[in-house]
């Protein structure tokens, strides 16, 4: 007769997943204002229509803040990204932004961003 089988327990995960971006490596996280997903971007290509002109009105390089208006003046959006986009921007600098997959556009450069306000 053969002794019956104990399952052992599972393993418990005992480190917080967390981006590399925080220690000063490439975003590992594609939650909003890190890195940008293919599908993300290839979604905001489709939907050119969606596209806001705007002009960066301030840049916060230590936080990774970013103020953007639009060129009519209308909106302004407050933006974070992790991805070091305050980096490739200066005040005055014309931007687009998408307003539904939330993707920064800086010349040929795409950054995902997080809307603050």
């Amino acid at each position: 007769m053969s002794t019956p089988r104990r399952p052992s327990p599972p393993l418990e995960v005992r480190e917080r997943a967390t981006c590399m971006c925080g220690h000063g490596g490439v975003c590992s996280s594609y939650a909003p204002g890190h890195a940008l997903h293919l599908i993300q971007s290839r979604l905001a290509s489709a939907t050119p229509s969606e596209w806001i002109d705007a002009i960066v009105e301030a840049v916060d390089l230590s936080t990774g803040d970013i103020v953007v208006r639009s060129l009519d003046g209308t909106q302004a959006f407050a933006l974070w990204n992790a991805e070091r986009a305050t980096h490739e921007l200066d005040e005055g600098a014309p931007v687009a932004l998408h307003g539904r997959y939330d993707v920064l556009a800086v010349g040929t450069r795409r950054f995902n961003v997080l809307r603050i306000s």
